[in-house]
């Protein structure tokens, strides 16, 4: 069974959005009729990690990424995760660290091409600890291309302008984007559209998620299912078009009561969408 499409882009779930276990993850993937996944590696790090890497391993799945976090994260306010978010916070960047180093192990065991991440909030005006971050950014980076992977950080936690600057500045072959447009809008970062002609020689992997902006600035947007928020869902798609974009496109949903409905709307909105012809 090969995964439903959006034109060229193969289409994806992230495992995390079914909030189940993996054999619930599995389940939902043949009620939607999908084959290829964004796969949570956090739940390897639990006490069961090794049986659930072992039932990663004997399904019939293509995993279009895969996708660390950090427990220590608290996202209950832009304020608590901006202290706590990714790779940033000292006192967990030794955990961090080894946390990432065997996630990169696992991903390339399972032969899945890419690992990504919110490696936390990269504006800074503290030149030290800015250069702290982009040091960590790029050790972890090495130790992917040593794996033949490619580290890919999650946009939203910062503008587009900041993080083009960043990885023109580090220039590293094995770092690149996981671009979610709703992370723009939650975070309050810009328009997700113009960030993609921005970042697009960068952007290896993509999310399908939609929000609405904050009211109130400082604070959480709402997250909403595909094409009811502020993307602009066609906008987005043809941005995807205009960089010539190749890769999968998963789908992610991290709020709501019927998630599982949601992605199917959202996947029914995607293989309808149909690609513009071009002029030659």
């Amino acid at each position: 069974m090969e995964s439903p499409r959006c034109g060229n882009w193969p289409l994806a779930v992230c495992s995390w959005s079914l909030r189940t276990d993996l054999y619930g993850v599995a389940q939902a993937m043949r009620q939607l009729g999908f084959s290829r996944v964004n796969l949570a590696l956090k739940p390897a790090f639990r006490e069961d990690g090794d049986a659930y890497l072992e039932a990663v391993g004997a399904q019939p799945w293509t995993i279009s990424a895969a996708t660390i976090g950090f427990f220590h994260e608290d996202y209950s306010s832009l304020e608590s995760i901006r202290a706590t978010g990714g790779i940033v916070p000292d006192a967990y960047w030794d955990e961090n660290r080894e946390m990432v180093l065997r996630a990169i192990d696992i991903t390339a065991t399972l032969s899945v091409p890419f690992l990504t991440l919110h490696a936390g909030f990269i504006e800074d005006d503290d030149p030290v600890k800015a250069r702290l971050f982009r040091d960590r950014v790029v050790r972890l980076a090495d130790a992917a291309g040593e794996r033949g992977i490619a580290l890919l950080m999650e946009t939203g936690q910062e503008t587009a302008n900041c993080l083009r600057d960043l990885l023109e500045e580090l220039n590293h072959p094995a770092l690149g984007i996981n671009f979610d447009p709703a992370n723009m809008i939650l975070y309050g970062k810009g328009d997700p559209v113009e960030a993609v002609r921005m970042l697009g020689r960068w952007i290896r992997h993509v999310h399908i998620k939609d929000a609405i902006a904050a009211g109130i600035p400082g604070t959480w947007g709402t997250e909403v299912p595909w094409d009811q928020g502020q993307v602009g869902s066609a906008s987005f798609l043809r941005a995807l078009e205009t960089i010539d974009y190749n890769g999968a496109l998963a789908i992610e949903r991290e709020s709501g009561d019927n998630r599982l409905e949601d992605i199917r709307q959202a996947a029914g909105l995607l293989t309808a969408w149909m690609p513009q012809t071009r002029e030659t």
